[in-house]
Formats: structure tokens, C-alpha cells, sequence
């Protein structure tokens, strides 16, 4: 079964095409105009072995915030494309991140029920060229696209470049759990039959 998945959105803000392989070695190559959501995204594809390209282009000069937030909305269609019918994945995952000081938390449903929650108290407002406050949006919308229940916890930090990197790292780590493959799934896991 392959799992992969193939999205191209244009909107009059943003142009994104992102490709993402569920069942990889964790191969990137990202290009989004910012350097740090470069960093962020490729972190997440190495550490939860997804195989993903993206190539987003956007109104940088009027702001981040579109780039951001559509680069999420991208991911998350694209996730649950990947995901298809979720027969046969564990549908919860979790894993809490060290990163130095930081400590964070991430635990999901793939349920097909769109919820968030995020606690997370950055310290400046900016890390590279990349706004924090942006960090909730992308999360939120990835959750909202997939229709996933995402839970985002900051344990500790005093870092704010190890918070973030944390995040995105715990989100990959409780993704690569939840998609996984359980032999003793014979359809899907739940007791409605679908997901």
C-alpha cells in the first residue's frame, strides 16, 4: 500500500505544492522564502521519517502569516490524503521531547474530528525571520486540514529556538506513532468503522 500524497493550492496570497510520503527514510527539500520554517519543517520530515518536498511561495512582503498558515493547511490535506481510509494504523500517538531544556509533549488522534490545543509561552517574538506567534497557526491548521485531535504542550524551556525545535520534532515523533501500521488492526480502530 503506498501512502503518499500530492497537493498544489494556489490562492492570491500563496503557491504551494508539497508532496509528503507517509512510509519514508525521512528526505526533505524545503523551500518556503523562510529560513527558519525551513528548519522547522525539515525537522519534522527527518525525525518522523516522512519523506517530504515543499516549494511555497507567498506575500512575504506584506507578511509571514499567510506563507505560515497555508503551508499548514497544505501539510495537514496532504496527511490525510496519505492517511486514505486509516485502515489498520494505531490512530493515537504520543511522545514527549527533550531538546537541552525544553520539554515538550504532543499527543494525537487521527479520529477524523478537527480539535486543538496548545500551551506555549515563547519569550521573543521572533526566531530567525520566523514570527512565534505563527507556530500556533501552522499547528492549528495542519490539525484542522487532517482533521486530527492535536494536543501541543510546552512541559518546560527557557530556550526558545530548543522550544520550537521540540515541537515540531514531538509532532513528527507522535505522527510516525499514530500512522503506523498495527497487524492486529483488521479494519479501521474504532468501534463506529470508520474513522
Amino acid at each position: 500500500m503506498v501512502r503518499n500524497s500530492e497537493i498544489h493550492r494556489i490562492t492570491n496570497e500563496t503557491d504551494i505544492s508539497l508532496s509528503l510520503n507517509l512510509d519514508g527514510i525521512g528526505i526533505y527539500q524545503v523551500e518556503t522564502g523562510i529560513g527558519f520554517f525551513n528548519h522547522m519543517l525539515e525537522g519534522f520530515s527527518r525525525h518522523g521519517f516522512f519523506d517530504l518536498t515543499c516549494n511555497a511561495k507567498g506575500d512575504l512582503d506584506v507578511d509571514k502569516h499567510h506563507t505560515v498558515e497555508d503551508v499548514g493547511i497544505v501539510l495537514g490535506t496532504a496527511i490525510k490524503e496519505a492517511l486514505g481510509d486509516k485502515k489498520g494504523i494505531k490512530r493515537y500517538g504520543s511522545f514527549i521531547l527533550p531538546m537541552d531544556d525544553a520539554l515538550c509533549y504532543c499527543v494525537m488522534d487521527l479520529c477524523g474530528r478537527p480539535y486543538f490545543h496548545y500551551e506555549c509561552d515563547f519569550t521573543t517574538e521572533r526566531l530567525g525571520d520566523l514570527d512565534t506567534e505563527l507556530i500556533r497557526e501552522f499547528f492549528y491548521a495542519v490539525s484542522y486540514s487532517s482533521a486530527m485531535n492535536l494536543h501541543i504542550k510546552m512541559l518546560s524551556g527557557l530556550n526558545n529556538h530548543h522550544m520550537a525545535e521540540a515541537m515540531f520534532k514531538a509532532f513528527a515523533k507522535a505522527l510516525d506513532d499514530a500512522s503506523s501500521m498495527d497487524a492486529r488492526i483488521m479494519d479501521v480502530l474504532s468501534t463506529k468503522g470508520t474513522l
